[in-house]
């Protein structure tokens, strides 16, 4: 593609709105570890939750969406949408009480949570397993994204785009710490929505419009790699004549995963750069209001643009020998169902090219900047500060940050070059989190589990990735990835419950002194209220698991209804999108009641 004059003009501007105003950050994010880390924990609800949804958003989700629907249908993308259910939970559960700890990270809340050398051992090993090798895999895949979009409309190799991309976010993370990630956070969400939803407009106009997409993709095609028939459209899969496609897209996703694999943004329980902006958070109420706006805007406001763009990708480019005769020039080690999204922006008019250019880079640079900071708060507070030099300055240990934020970067590009698409990285990140999730849900209700509990689900977990994948490259026999994770699941769940009760325990000091802190509400924590002295009911109403099950129900229907009555609206399925409308405004007033509850009740101490 050649840009225009007015094209390049759009760039620069969108770049500039995005990146000029993270410049007056600097001197503030340089004070400390808290105002570089976590903003000094005085965010307001809205940006903390705008920031969630921009970090998602990057260059590589359209392509993961459309790759999703090529392969799967629309169907496809609940292995997604079916993390509705962890993000409301972590609304109703858990927001608060990542508040009311007050930890700098997510990972400092080991040494709050258990006692002894374990708990050290947990916080360090989890500082340099995430802070570094997971966050590679996941900023890997968003470079490959930006290499794939930049070799379709520039032609430009892989090191070129890495260079050019590498040098403008790593000079803005390292600089302006979580304050500039915020403000960069904030524009580009509406930038990148403008550009997602133009992108999707003209690739509709261009088959014909909406009618004619339907009726093109209404009856059952061949896949792809032409084993099976899809039903493109259709929001479940078929359950009757493709078992395995549905067993995969579909009832794992909804029945397992959601609460038993561990994926960045999506943690059972809340973690990552989600936990981030949640102790970031003013007050309990702004760390649940920014994570309740995150799951809508998420699930909501953003999908559908990108699926269009996928369906009529299949009308124009069927299949990836379309793709590379449209593009002869194309990098063939960079070609796959993902990389359709790109190629359909070649029907975007002047002008709106240099939109969807600005605001691919823009989120891009969102998530990449989030994962550096988020990396380096891990290497620096939880590792370097915690083990290796404990007594320096704030000015020491912000330089310290800036070092490993760009280490991070440099590290991460060197995955562009073992990934080959971003279904692949979702793959692996999902293999090597399974199991965990349940953990990380039931620790802050179960006074039980413990470090050493964390320790077994972590080494089991990647244990039992690491052999599957060693007897995939023998040759062995291959697993499909369901069958893989449930394998993975089984096993790592059994061991950390099997530790739970023959392994050491924590110390009791420990545990008391955690639950005045945060005050977990339930069952699990009775043994030791009554050791704390506590009156039980001492908590807030608020606190209590009937009216969280309550939001939690309401908020999952409110959602998911608002998602599928968009897509029947645009299917031309008025009748069944009226239906979702009523199910969207009756669950959304319950949910409306029970935040009412949660935020005029305030909690006791």
């Amino acid at each position: 593609m050649h840009l225009q004059l007015i094209d390049w003009l759009i760039v620069v501007a969108s770049l500039a709105v995005c990146f000029a105003p993270a410049l007056f950050f600097g001197k503030r994010a340089g004070r400390n570890t808290s105002e570089f880390f976590v903003s000094g924990r005085s965010v307001p609800w809205w940006l903390a939750g705008i920031s969630m949804v921009a970090t998602t958003f990057s260059s590589d989700t359209p392509n993961l969406v459309t790759d999703l629907v090529r392969r799967q249908g629309v169907a496809g993308n609940w292995c997604w949408w079916a993390f509705v259910l962890t993000g409301v939970a972590t609304v109703f559960f858990y927001a608060r009480l990542w508040r009311r700890s007050e930890v700098m990270t997510d990972l400092e809340f080991y040494e709050r949570r258990y006692s002894g050398k374990a708990a050290s051992v947990v916080r360090g090993f989890r500082a340099v397993y995430l802070g570094f090798f997971f966050n590679c895999v996941i900023m890997g895949s968003v470079n490959l994204a930006a290499c794939k979009i930049a070799n379709v409309l520039f032609g430009l190799d892989r090191w070129q785009t890495l260079l050019l991309c590498g040098f403008l976010n790593v000079v803005f993370a390292a600089h302006s710490g979580l304050w500039g990630v915020l403000v960069i956070d904030m524009i580009q969400f509406v930038i990148g929505m403008t550009a997602v939803i133009a992108a999707a407009y003209f690739a509709v106009k261009h088959v014909g419009g909406l009618d004619v997409m339907v009726a093109k993709l209404s009856a059952p095609l061949p896949s792809p790699d032409g084993t099976f028939s899809i039903e493109y459209l259709n929001i479940l899969p078929d359950f009757t004549n493709n078992w395995d496609l549905a067993l995969a897209v579909f009832i794992m996703p909804i029945a397992v995963q959601w609460w038993a694999v561990w994926y960045p943004g999506a943690e059972p329980g809340g973690g990552s750069y989600i936990a981030q902006r949640m102790l970031a958070s003013k007050s309990e109420k702004d760390s649940l209001g920014a994570v309740l706006f995150f799951n809508v805007a998420h699930y909501v406001l953003r999908p559908w643009p990108w699926i269009l763009v996928g369906l009529c990708s299949l009308i124009v480019y069927p299949t990836l020998a379309d793709i590379k005769a449209a593009f002869p020039d194309l990098d063939e080690k960079l070609l796959g169902h993902d990389i359709a999204y790109p190629a359909m922006l070649k029907f975007l008019p002047v002008g709106f090219i240099g939109l969807m250019v600005g605001g691919l880079i823009a989120a891009y640079s969102s998530t990449i900047l989030t994962h550096l900071n988020w990396g380096a708060s891990y290497l620096v507070h939880d590792c370097y500060r915690r083990f290796v030099r404990k007594d320096a300055s704030e000015r020491h240990y912000v330089f310290a940050g800036r070092v490993a934020t760009v280490g991070l970067f440099l590290a991460s590009s060197g995955m562009v070059y073992l990934l080959e698409s971003a279904k692949d990285s979702f793959d692996v990140i999902l293999q090597v989190g399974a199991g965990t999730g349940l953990l990380y849900l039931l620790r802050w209700f179960w006074w039980r589990i413990n470090a050493w509990c964390e320790v077994a689900a972590m080494v089991s977990s990647f244990g039992v990735s690491l052999l599957l994948l060693v007897v995939k490259k023998c040759g062995c026999g291959v697993l499909p990835t369901h069958h893989a994770l449930l394998v993975t699941i089984g096993v790592t769940t059994a061991a950390w419950v099997a530790t739970a009760f023959l392994g050491p325990q924590t110390d009791r000091r420990t545990l008391i002194e955690f639950y005045k802190k945060v005050r977990p509400f339930g069952p699990g924590w009775e043994p030791i209220r009554e050791a704390a002295g506590i009156p039980k009911g001492a908590s807030a109403a608020c606190d209590n698991i009937p009216v969280a099950l309550v939001g939690w129900t309401a908020g999952c229907a409110m959602i998911w209804s608002s998602l599928f009555a968009v897509g029947n609206f645009l299917y031309g399925r008025t009748g069944a999108a009226a239906m979702l409308t009523g199910v969207f405004v009756a669950s959304g007033l319950v949910l409306l009641g029970v935040i009412n509850k949660l935020w005029s009740g305030p909690r006791e101490r």
